[in-house]
């Protein structure tokens, strides 16, 4: 395949690479290389969450994957939900070796104010009835940040795999895991910067059926740092990798065919 690139896909909260099964298969069928990572006690991750105590931790495979890669070769770097953080902080580290980082009803931070600052606005944002047996736990006490959390089977059929084949829905129960939040790490100020972070290209892929990260929500992100593109998959859950896999893969075929 003459336009033939890598993709290095990374996953949110409580999944793993497991869920860009469907999406893999077809850039790989359609030629590209595809890296899917689990990231610190996360998927087949050995290490337990008690082991993972910093960001930087739950991020080393992906940091490890992008520093590995041959002096001249590039990535298409795709980040889904929670994920967006741990690309924006890899597009930090290692802007020359990214293509084009794309987000996909991802968190999307920018550089006018901490990471962190986006999760306040999901949860002031977000009902708290909504959440249903999405759980978080306080470890710093209940005046302080959730420190890690967990998604229960309800809230996942009601808010993530709503679009999703019932198959899908069932595997994620068997497969999901507590994933820390970080958000004392991701609240410190200057982690991402003009020069580095602001130098890389991005794309936003916008799930208007997401509700996790609502549309709106999405929206706000992309009017506080608007990207390069801003693509729109119509019907789209949260779970857009498992519930439209095919439009997805076409999303981001797109995209490699202009990066």
């Amino acid at each position: 395949m003459v336009n033939s690139k890598h993709f290095v896909l990374v996953h949110g909260i409580c999944h793993g690479a497991w869920c860009w099964y469907k999406v893999a298969t077809l850039l790989k069928s359609a030629g590209h290389r595809v890296t899917a990572l689990d990231l610190g006690s996360s998927g087949v991750d050995p290490r337990r969450l008690d082991e993972v105590y910093s960001i930087s931790d739950s991020l080393q495979p992906l940091m490890d994957s992008i520093a590995s890669l041959p002096h001249d070769e590039r990535v298409i770097l795709v980040g889904h939900s929670y994920g967006g953080m741990g690309i924006s902080l890899a597009m930090e580290s290692f802007p020359d070796k990214i293509l084009v980082a794309v987000f996909v009803t991802a968190f999307m931070p920018n550089i006018i104010f901490p990471p962190a600052t986006l999760v306040q606005e999901f949860f002031e944002r977000t009902p708290k009835e909504s959440l249903l047996d999405l759980y978080f736990s306080f470890d710093h006490g209940p005046e302080n940040p959730p420190t890690w959390a967990i998604c229960g089977p309800n809230f996942m059929a009601a808010n993530i795999y709503q679009h999703c084949q019932a198959q899908d829905l069932e595997l994620a129960k068997m497969l999901v895991k507590p994933s820390k939040l970080f958000l004392q790490d991701l609240a410190m100020e200057s982690l991402l910067t003009e020069e580095k972070f602001g130098s890389v290209s991005r794309v936003y892929i916008v799930c208007d059926k997401d509700e996790l990260l609502k549309e709106d929500f999405q929206r706000w992100m992309i009017e506080k740092s608007p990207p390069k593109e801003v693509k729109s998959i119509a019907g789209a859950d949260h779970m857009i990798m498992l519930s439209k896999p095919n439009e997805l893969c076409l999303s981001l075929q797109q995209i490699a065919e202009k990066y």
